[in-house]
């Protein structure tokens, strides 16, 4: 496949320029002009490029791309090696970030609920990130939710708040999405579960009554990619493979 009837057809897929993001979504780097196997994974890290480059691949597609709003643009130290491994090696690298939190059936927060059993029902907070649902079982105490993502996702999450509370509305948005806790509480949400968590969010979770499960940026974000990968392979044929490396945050 041609490298700009990839970018198109990715672009559209993901529906890339409908949200307002912190970084350019979509081509990041241009490699090679054809496009036969694609190594997918969650950040753009030096580990994983250079994976790309010794398995002779000539694109990567990650959810934690190279550039955002912010950052010293001077192409220096770590930035200088892993575009220096991107341009070297000819691979191009594709970066979406919101866009693949939200799509509907290969977003990181859709896989993130088919991977635990929930259903999403409505969408709250900022250009409706946010899923609130039903959990596995109706009922099931927040503290049995914590235990379910434990051994599903091979991480221990942090739960905060009243571990013992029957959950019939389930709250959910993966990576570092603690900023809307108090928007879930107000969508209706018994429990609500993000990547990570901040010194106010502990108080809010005590206040409200409302449970708070931090779950991992990286634990909750890596479905997104896979079913990327396994995109790329059956419907448009490309060598597509994913990696997870590990990361404790």
């Amino acid at each position: 496949m041609q490298l700009t009837e990839l970018g198109g057809h990715l672009d559209t897929l993901l529906d890339a320029s409908r949200l307002k993001d912190y970084c350019p979504n979509g081509l990041q780097v241009e490699g090679r002009a054809e496009v036969r196997r694609v190594l997918c994974g969650v950040t753009a890290s030096q580990a994983l490029l250079d994976l790309a480059a010794t398995g002779a691949y000539d694109a990567v597609f990650v959810h934690h791309g190279l550039f955002w709003k912010g950052d010293d643009g001077r192409v220096t130290g770590f930035r200088r090696r892993r575009l220096h491994t991107l341009l070297a090696n000819d691979i191009s690298l594709f970066a979406y970030h919101l866009p693949l939190d939200v799509h509907p059936e290969l977003g990181n927060t859709a896989q993130l609920a088919r991977l635990m059993g929930w259903q999403g029902t409505a969408r709250f907070a900022d250009q409706e990130l946010g899923w609130i649902g039903r959990p596995a079982r109706e009922g099931e105490r927040a503290d049995e939710i914590a235990r379910a993502l434990a051994l599903r996702l091979g991480r221990e999450p942090l739960l905060v708040g009243d571990g013992e509370r029957p959950v019939r509305r389930i709250a959910w948005c993966t990576g570092g999405a603690q900023g809307f806790f108090e928007q879930a509480i107000l969508a209706g949400a018994e429990l609500y579960v993000s990547g990570e968590i901040s010194e106010p969010t502990v108080h809010l979770a005590r206040e409200s009554g409302v449970p708070y499960i931090a779950a991992g940026h990286h634990a909750t974000e890596r479905y997104g990619a896979r079913a990327m990968a396994h995109y790329l392979n059956e419907v448009l044929g490309l060598e597509a493979s994913f990696v997870d490396l590990d990361n404790p945050v």
